[in-house]
């Protein structure tokens, strides 16, 4: 049995991933002045970034543009809550 996308996503950040967004800056070989951006998100543990590795990894191996730079943001989506304690006087009716 197959689970949608919603399932394994709450699955994912249920152990732990976050959601990943990587901007790879990017240029070809016959125009090395102009850069380029590319933009992949997906689920990933931080700091190790495995899937990104992956990615990167494959970009490098099959992809003849060359990589300048790549930014990284992550952000875990299930985290645990935060509260604070707020003082109330009053009458609710």
């Amino acid at each position: 049995m197959q689970q949608n996308s919603e399932e394994s996503d709450l699955g994912r950040q249920l152990a732990g991933y976050g959601l990943t967004t990587a901007s790879v800056f990017y240029y070809m070989p016959e125009r090395p002045k102009l850069i380029q951006s590319f933009v992949w998100q997906f689920y990933d543990l931080a700091p190790d970034h495995p899937r990104l590795e992956r990615f990167l990894d494959y970009w490098r191996r099959e992809i003849d543009a060359a990589i300048h730079s790549v930014e990284i943001a992550h952000e875990r989506l299930i985290k645990p809550s935060e509260w604070r304690l707020a003082a109330f006087e009053g009458r609710l009716n």
